[in-house]
């Protein structure tokens, strides 16, 4: 089995434990929290799963549209620290939530970007979106933190990417 797949496996199995932990916890407590949390979960992924089933298949639909020569160009393997800058930059510049970045994120390894630029778009996008910076952060916190905590992160996806790099 592709030790991908493995951590995948592995991972999943985690989680599953602790919600099924979880669970049992709430269910001592005989205080009616198991089936309000059961509800809140049948709700959320009722929510959230044709969201992923859009975001899934339509990455493999966009990592065929991206012209791979110039993904990999751009944003392979070899295009440095170029190419991490322009992929911290395009996440930055990517609207929407994870179905979107992380889409985009799959497809570009798909069409031939390189894990570490991949590593620095995905971090780009969590940190900086200035989406969620104009709709959320500007109506609601003070100018001096939104400038504080962006410079604050602006070298982690460099960072990431160069780890990233460094592990192979």
């Amino acid at each position: 089995m592709e030790e991908r797949v493995v951590i995948v496996l592995a991972f999943s199995i985690v989680l599953f434990i602790i919600a099924l932990t979880l669970l049992a916890i709430a269910h001592r407590r005989n205080d009616g929290s198991a089936k309000a949390g059961l509800r809140e979960a049948r709700a959320d992924f009722l929510h959230l799963l044709p969201r992923l089933a859009v975001g899934v298949i339509g990455a493999g639909f966009i990592a065929r549209a991206m012209p791979q020569d110039i993904v990999t160009e751009w944003l392979g393997p070899n295009s440095g620290l170029g190419g991490v800058t322009m992929a911290a930059l395009a996440g930055a510049l990517t609207p929407g939530g994870p179905v979107v970045g992380f889409a985009l994120g799959a497809a570009a390894l798909k069409a031939g970007a390189g894990l570490p630029q991949v590593m620095a778009y995905v971090t780009g996008w969590s940190l900086y979106t200035i989406n969620r910076v104009l709709v959320w952060e500007v109506p609601t916190m003070p100018v001096r933190f939104i400038v504080l905590r962006m410079l604050v992160s602006l070298p982690f996806p460099f960072l990431v990417a160069g780890v990233v790099a460094w592990l192979g």
